[in-house]
């Protein structure tokens, strides 16, 4: 904050800054409230361990990379069905992009985010090592959020998580739409076609294709569930409405919406 104010740069507004406070506070109280029970099924499958790893190097660089995999996985859910996206739009709904962004947390997320780490004590891993190894990825995810560093050398773009590559992830350009949900390791949006780099030519939009109407708590938290609900009013039958809650953002019966897949290859296309 220091150096935006102190260049002028403007990276921070008051009112934004103060909601993402505001939805950090109401993450974490969920977190609070569901912690017990993650801790709980996470510590009953662990009862359920296929192998164990006895070399601790070998320990803790596995269950990095597998945990920050699960991480791609459960972030890609957020955006490719969207009643997960409806819970995860949270974030991305400021127009600002700075440290106090990473804080702009998805509210509801921790009711199922246990889900996806089930495998990790499966693989052996125990409760504690895999929330101090999320603590510590999702302390990396959130200094990410900056518009001040440029880029790295080469080799840690192409492994790594970056600051250009999480401005592309917050961006509203259709060609930016969709891409580069790694939380460390930027490697499984390459292999799995998420990847997109910040291209010099394509400056950067903050924010969300259909932002909400206002900037209050709850408008910013269930403003999507809102626009669910009135897509299931005008659905014709029960298997469109499935679609509306489950298929990607931007699916629609009748073609007056698409999802980011199709307007990016009709962009492709008009190239």
């Amino acid at each position: 904050m220091y150096y935006s104010y102190s260049k002028d740069l403007k990276l921070y507004q008051k009112k934004d800054t103060l909601t993402n406070i505001y939805l950090m506070v109401a993450a974490f109280l969920v977190n609070l409230a569901t912690q017990g029970a993650s801790l709980f099924v996470l510590d009953f499958f662990y009862r359920f361990r296929f192998f164990e790893i006895e070399n601790i190097v070998l320990y803790y660089l596995l269950l990095f990379v597998a945990q920050d995999f699960l991480y791609w996985a459960l972030h890609a859910l957020g955006h490719f069905s969207r009643f997960f996206w409806a819970i995860h739009v949270t974030h991305h709904s400021s127009n600002h992009f700075n440290i106090t962004t990473g804080f702009r947390s998805t509210v509801f997320e921790p009711l199922y985010r246990m889900i996806f780490y089930i495998p990790l004590p499966l693989m052996g891993f125990q409760v504690v090592d895999v929330l101090f190894i999320y603590l510590l990825t999702q302390m990396y995810g959130n200094i990410i959020h900056t518009q001040t560093v440029i880029k790295f050398p080469n080799w840690f773009e192409y492994l790594f998580v970056t600051p250009s590559h999480h401005r592309v992830h917050h961006a509203s350009n259709i060609k930016y739409l969709d891409k580069n949900m790694g939380m460390v390791l930027i490697i499984w949006d390459r292999w799995f076609g998420t990847f997109q780099k910040e291209m010099p030519e394509e400056k950067v939009i903050f924010g969300i294709t259909k932002p909400p109407v206002n900037d209050g708590l709850i408008e910013t938290i269930f403003h999507e569930f809102k626009n669910i609900k009135e897509d299931l009013d005008k659905s014709p039958s029960l298997n469109d409405k499935l679609k509306y809650i489950f298929y990607a953002p931007g699916w629609s019966h009748d073609g007056s919406s698409q999802t980011a897949r199709v307007m990016q290859r009709e962009l492709k296309d008009s190239i």
